[in-house]
């Protein structure tokens, strides 16, 4: 007799770790052909409530981390994906890239880590800046993570839109949600394989499965929510800034699997502005 095939369930990824949904809900990942090749846990608002609180309690710790630490840990996601290229290009193949365009996804994306982990020491440097005053006083502009960013990622990009999206993120301090690709969500799961191996530390990033329907606006409405990045076109953001009944960032990034800048750092920081009097010389009798 023929083997029984035995399809996947990819789990969720919250604060390090692979739950499977509070609700028990899944649903199939089909190929070009209507096969079913695995299924993905249905996420609810319980399941984004538990990453929140998960996400919140990491933010401080990497939030404080010098900015070349962060950089080096995200170099070293980098490096943990350029180890696993083969098996990210044969999943993606599954959810019917062509061979080319899945060894495309795959490159661009660890590329794109080594970009941005570049970036993390330098950033606050080019960005901050000492202001001019009229009286006798430094004033000093510096860039902080906003803290707690929700994020929903575009559909038609596996890998790339995931890294594309949390990369800027968290090399700015904060700790991020993320809603995947709802039909090709495999390869953003997997990669959180890749974070609990490596040196990121856990709740910095969670990544869910599901609808975006369903979540969209609990992550708008959410109190402990700074930011919400969306990523994913047909988004209705007037709906989604109704839903929200407190004040945060709405970030809209388009064509978001082709860009990579500094400034989308920026797009989930806020600026300090700190004043300190000039202190006169006394042996001078003035000056700085």
């Amino acid at each position: 007799m023929p083997r029984l095939d035995i399809k996947k369930t990819y789990k969720l990824f919250i604060g390090g770790k692979f739950p499977r949904t509070e609700s028990g809900r899944s649903y199939p990942i089909k190929d070009e052909k209507g096969g079913v090749v695995a299924n993905l846990c249905l996420a609810s608002r319980k399941d984004f409530r538990n990453a929140v609180v998960v996400a919140r309690k990491a933010q401080a710790g990497w939030a404080n981390m010098t900015a070349y630490n962060r950089g080096q840990i995200l170099y070293r996601l980098a490096e943990m994906l350029e180890t696993r290229r083969d098996a990210f290009t044969a999943e993606m193949q599954v959810l019917g890239l062509s061979k080319q365009q899945a060894k495309k996804e795959v490159d661009t994306s660890i590329d794109r880590l080594v970009y941005y982990a570049g970036w993390c020491d330098k950033y606050s440097a080019l960005f901050s800046a000492v202001n001019p005053t009229a009286t006798a006083h430094f004033n000093f502009s510096v860039h902080e993570p906003t803290g707690v960013v929700a994020a929903i990622l575009p559909e038609e990009s596996p890998l790339l839109g995931l890294i594309s999206t949390l990369a800027p993120i968290i090399a700015g301090g904060n700790s991020v949600i993320v809603l995947a690709s709802q039909m090709k969500a495999i390869s953003a799961v997997s990669f959180g394989e890749v974070i609990q191996n490596s040196d990121v530390p856990s709740g910095v990033v969670n990544i869910l499965t599901g609808e975006g329907q369903e979540l969209l606006p609990h992550m708008a409405s959410h109190l402990d929510v700074n930011a919400l990045v969306i990523a994913r076109s047909g988004v209705d953001l007037k709906e989604l800034m109704v839903a929200s009944e407190n004040v945060k960032r709405l970030i809209h990034w388009s064509a978001i699997s082709t860009e990579q800048d500094p400034y989308k750092i920026l797009d989930t920081q806020e600026v300090k502005t700190t004043w300190h009097p000039v202190q006169e010389s006394a042996s001078s009798g003035g000056g700085y």
